[in-house]
């Protein structure tokens, strides 16, 4: 039986257990194999891409995805509602569960970097129906999430052209996003590097700025003083309770989501070896830096009461310290997370599709590439379902579009979970195959204790939904989506096997045993 792209792909880094059928004994590795690194690139460029990134792409690419409107837009919300210190205390958490997600996805992308991988991962160490409703809520997460930043820039271009129909600006948008992403990686890879380092130039001014001025460098309107930490404790240290954090927490899990593309992009990475790791520490750092110190000067300068979702709070600081066209330059500013979030969007879910693709979970056509290594048909595929999602949110936007908001809200929490137990079960029957744990390329420090708490901070994550009256209503239409998914997949694995006679993909993905790290695979599924 015909072995999949991916599963040809993981031979020569990942652990497994034994089939049941046929007691194998390990051969010693061959040509390639014994190379885990040269293996992997060689089986990417077979399925068509190419390993064309570098870490400087990788680490923007992180930051990018993750610093967007949430930050710009909606980050007095937190502080509103959990007080200045709270806030802070909030993105803390949310920051050590990041960094434990992104330290198992390092050892898993280092030990088998290709595209896709969160459900190949999920494939081999949880189930392949698991593993397709993962790439499917995944995909679905990033098309919504691309249709919505479409709107937004049409919106964000009225400012300067308020005379204009938001559409057209939309429309322009998309095909410029579209040619980012359908003519080579490299061009993506430079593209996401430049928007992300506007976003970082604008929230390292930020700081800066807020810091001169929290010191009494800077005058600011409304106080004859320099503000330093008053606003923390003037009306007490959590001036809401304890609670308030709590219930905010989700609101700060979701902003951090977008730091997995890493995995995403593994396998168009050059030395992934060298560059994931390295992607992992730099990337959490610096959002914990930016994300929280951009609060704490947020939290100094605006009186929590003022802080809200009506106006930005980096408007709201720049303006009080007389920066002219404060307003404008945010715009700007945030038209280009915007426009970062799109771009990364489209790259994620182009992926995923062709991922999927390779794997025969569907059409094996969408996973064909150009001479650019790039997935023309997934680009195109995953462009078409964001347009209709676009499409859903001017005509259906109370039943189909909600619909599709409340399905794919969860999916980052899913994703972060099942990255945190494929680690789980890797080491395990890594070490169970009488490897080492030195023999790792990469391994995430902390093992057991970090995936553990991980997957625990994850579920107390879902039991903060199920909690909040307004986000209960996710696991309503969620649930019964995930359980279509995992009917559809076995259903369409048992026709096609049937149809085939038992020599189709389906089947061989039905069965996904995974291989012994030293025993190579062969183009016909046979041991050598």
């Amino acid at each position: 039986m015909a072995q999949s792209q991916a599963e040809q792909q993981a031979q020569a880094q990942i652990a497994g257990e034994p089939t049941r059928t046929k007691e194998r004994q390990p051969q010693p590795a061959t040509g390639t194999a014994a190379d885990p690194t040269a293996q992997a690139q060689q089986n990417d460029e077979q399925g068509g891409l190419e390993r064309k990134m570098e870490t400087r792409h990788l680490t923007m690419i992180s930051l990018g995805g993750v610093i967007g409107t949430g930050l710009f837009l909606s980050s007095g919300y937190t502080i509103h509602q959990a007080g200045p210190l709270g806030a802070i205390i909030a993105y803390a958490i949310g920051s050590v569960l990041v960094y434990f997600i992104m330290l198992s996805l390092g050892e898993l992308s280092v030990a088998m970097p290709y595209a896709g991988s969160f459900h190949l991962y999920a494939k081999r160490f949880i189930g392949p129906g698991t593993a397709f409703t993962i790439a499917v809520l995944y995909w679905l997460n990033w098309a919504v999430a691309l249709a919505s930043e479409f709107t937004a820039a049409g919106l964000l271009m009225q400012r300067w052209f308020p005379h204009s129909p938001a559409w057209i600006w939309s429309a322009a948008f998309i095909v410029v996003v579209f040619l980012l992403n359908i003519l080579s990686v490299r061009l993506y890879g430079e593209s996401e590097f430049w928007f992300a380092s506007i976003k970082v130039f604008a929230i390292i001014a930020f700081i800066i700025i807020g810091l001169l001025a929290m010191f009494g460098a800077i005058p600011i309107a409304g106080y004859s003083h320099a503000p330093m930490f008053e606003n923390f404790y003037s009306d007490g240290w959590l001036p809401n309770g304890v609670l308030p954090i709590f219930s905010t927490l989700l609101t700060v899990v979701f902003a951090f989501s977008g730091t997995e593309v890493v995995g995403v992009a593994a396998g168009e990475t050059k030395d992934p070896s060298k560059a994931i790791p390295k992607a992992v520490h730099t990337t959490v750092l610096r959002l914990a830096i930016f994300f929280i110190g951009s609060i704490a000067v947020m939290a100094a300068l605006i009186p929590w009461r003022k802080s809200g979702v009506d106006t930005s709070p980096f408007v709201l600081v720049f303006q009080s310290i007389g920066m002219p066209f404060a307003g404008d330059i945010m715009n700007f500013v945030v038209l280009t997370a915007v426009l970062s979030a799109a771009n990364s969007g489209l790259y994620v879910c182009s992926r995923m599709v062709w991922s999927l693709a390779q794997e025969g979970m569907i059409p094996r056509k969408l996973a064909k590439t150009n001479f650019h290594g790039v997935p023309v048909f997934a680009v195109m595929f995953s462009m078409a379902g964001s347009l209709l999602a676009l499409l859903s949110s001017v005509v259906a936007a109370s039943t189909v579009y909600l619909a599709l908001v409340a399905v794919s809200g969860l999916a980052t929490l899913v994703v972060w979970a099942s990255v945190s137990v494929c680690h789980l079960r890797f080491r395990h029957q890594w070490l169970a195959q009488g490897h080492t744990v030195g023999e790792l390329k990469y391994r995430a420090p902390g093992y057991p204790f970090v995936p553990i708490v991980a997957i625990v901070m994850c579920v107390g994550a879902l039991v903060l939904v199920i909690c909040d009256p307004s986000q209960r209503s996710t696991l309503l239409y969620m649930i019964p989506f995930v359980a279509l998914c995992y009917t559809g997949y076995y259903a369409s694995v048992a026709w096609r096997t049937k149809r085939h006679g038992g020599q189709d993909d389906a089947q061989n993905a039905l069965q996904s045993v995974p291989q012994d790290v030293s025993q190579p695979h062969r183009e016909d599924g046979q041991e050598d």
